[in-house]
């Protein structure tokens, strides 16, 4: 079965989902390659303007991190493992746990079912990526330490509340509301949604060491796989001088 399902319209709208509904849409090491190609697909393609993230069914959005199959999970979040200009919408029904708490709270905005539970338990369970850092520059700070220090489970009402998620609808209709908001999107001005997402991006939101490490990972791995280094190991081998692209 397909671990990640992309759906492209014709409003300019795509909509990824976390197809794992058995693992409870655990992202493991291949479910964060395949997100990740499909964010750079979305970003590159000139005619879908607005992106919906979901898990499928209504029992989790996802349950984070896969431990039988850990993933480099810095490669499925946006702004860290992939460039972003466009607006990317989470909808997130049933159990939102750590690493997907990062996935969605790095997302522009979030659509919460009733059911919906925000989770990081990391500290209970003895390890850490560090990306969740950053949800103290999301929403108030004391909140932020409630949840990564004590393990607090957030219900949606608390997590409207504190600027967690912009709406809370009946379970099931996440993503319908979600797609709703991607529509808007999509008919606005790409250039205007861009700049503001770039200026909140890189000039509001506060940038932790492993979001800083995470960048800095994926520019290595863009030039490690690049043409350019595939042109320098050929030159090597066959004892010439090296002729760079630059891509």
């Amino acid at each position: 079965m397909q671990k990640v399902l992309v759906e492209n319209f014709t409003d300019g709208t795509t909509l990824i989902t976390i197809n794992r509904p058995e693992r409870r849409n655990a992202i493991c090491g291949e479910t964060a390659l395949m997100l990740q190609k499909a964010f750079v697909d979305f970003e590159r393609s000139p005619t879908q303007k607005a992106a919906v993230l979901t898990g499928a069914g209504n029992e989790a959005f996802s349950g984070g991190a896969d431990t039988g199959n850990f993933p480099e999970l810095w490669r499925c979040i946006p702004t860290v493992g992939f460039e972003t200009t466009k607006p990317i919408v989470s909808a997130v029904g049933g159990w939102c746990v750590g690493g997907a708490l990062v996935l969605s709270m790095m997302c522009d905005l979030t659509v919460a079912a009733e059911n919906a539970k925000f989770s990081y338990p990391e500290a209970r369970l003895g390890f850490t990526g560090g990306l969740i850092a950053g949800l103290a520059a999301r929403i108030p700070h004391k909140i932020a330490m409630e949840m990564m220090l004590l393990c607090r489970v957030l219900d949606p009402q608390r997590a409207y509340a504190i600027g967690l998620v912009n709406e809370v609808v009946p379970t099931g209709q996440q993503v319908p509301v979600a797609l709703k908001m991607a529509r808007e999107m999509a008919e606005f001005s790409p250039l205007v949604l861009k700049t503001l997402k770039h200026f909140v991006t890189e000039g509001v939101l506060a940038q932790g060491p492993s979001e800083q490490s995470g960048r800095a990972q994926r520019t290595l791995h863009e030039v490690k796989e690049s043409e350019d280094a595939e042109e320098a190991r050929l030159a090597v081998k066959e004892k010439r001088k090296a002729a760079f692209k630059g891509r």
